[in-house]
């Protein structure tokens, strides 16, 4: 196989993170550079089974053509700054492209647009929208730019698409940056918003009573039977990902209007989130299941029964 022109870094390698380098690597962009500095025995391994290699920030900005961030939304802004910071300290005039792909709201992302300044790095604001990649789905990754940097969407794209990404730009009349983001926090809104109040109710059902948690199901399978299907679908991979959704939807009240009653609704979702992360994080050090994830995946397990008596 020719070496690739390219040279790609991805920041950081959590499971979405490296879901995407493993990807690129083995459809030709060869060893993705990361910095690994501080991350768990968890995250090495995991950088390592991805064909990613640890170098420094210096390292990076010398040597890629092109920086993929993924990271927590909360974490999303300083790893814009180490990496201009790096640039500047290298007194470095070399072009090369930064993807913040994260779930930032767009004021967020313009904010950090605003870091390349003066610089001869291309911004452009991207998301993701799916799972990780595997061998039977390949997420949608939708990019914006600024109109004056066209041409480096459009080199991003065809590069990405040739190693293996689902890129989609978004172009046409008042394209720019934040187009993503705010696309991003639109899907966020819906999607995780109703794993947010799907797991309020669920919670709340059954901190009334047992037989309500019980009603509750039975009353959705009879109005709702979607939701019953919804449930099943997307409450079983939520706790372990809850500590993202908190600001996820921080992100996403700040996009529909920071301080009005429609952010407070996602703030509260925020906060469903953050009571299923600690329960999550407290369990694991007693070494004990967590009690509320337990409801929730009980009531899951009878989601199920119910269904398949309906389908019988």
């Amino acid at each position: 196989m020719t070496a690739s022109a390219h040279t790609i870094a991805l920041l950081v390698p959590g499971a979405m993170g490296a879901g995407i380098a493993a990807r690129l690597s083995a459809s030709g962009a060869g060893t993705i550079l990361t910095n690994l500095e501080g991350r768990s025995e968890a995250t090495i391994q995991r950088a390592r089974s991805s064909n990613m290699q640890h170098a420094s920030y210096t390292e990076i900005v010398e040597r890629a053509t092109c920086i993929y961030s993924v990271v927590p939304p909360v974490d999303a802004f300083s790893l814009a700054e180490s990496v201009v910071n790096a640039y500047k300290a290298a007194s470095s005039t070399r072009e090369l492209i930064f993807v913040d792909c994260n779930a930032v709201n767009p004021d967020s992302v313009k904010r950090m647009a605003t870091l390349f300044n003066g610089t001869s790095i291309t911004f452009l604001d991207g998301v993701i929208i799916g799972t990780p990649p595997s061998e039977t789905f390949n997420p949608g990754i939708y990019v914006a730019a600024a109109p004056n940097d066209a041409a480096a969407l459009d080199s991003f794209t065809r590069m990405s698409t040739e190693f293996g990404l689902n890129i989609i730009p978004l172009k046409g009349e008042g394209a720019g940056i934040g187009d993503a983001s705010a696309l991003k926090m639109a899907h966020a809104g819906i999607v995780k918003g109703a794993i947010g109040l799907f797991t309020t109710m669920i919670l709340a059902a059954n901190a009334a009573s047992p037989s309500t948690a019980e009603g509750l199901l039975h009353a959705l399978n009879l109005s709702q039977p979607a939701f019953v299907d919804l449930i099943i679908r997307l409450l079983p991979p939520m706790p372990a990902k809850a500590y993202r959704f908190v600001g996820e939807m921080e992100e996403v009240g700040g996009f529909v209007g920071a301080g009005s009653p429609e952010a407070q609704t996602f703030e509260g979702l925020a906060g469903t989130f953050a009571r299923v992360a600690s329960g999550v994080v407290v369990a694991a050090a007693e070494d004990r299941p967590s009690g509320e994830v337990d409801l929730l995946l009980e009531f899951v397990e009878q989601a199920r029964e119910t269904r398949a008596k309906r389908d019988d």
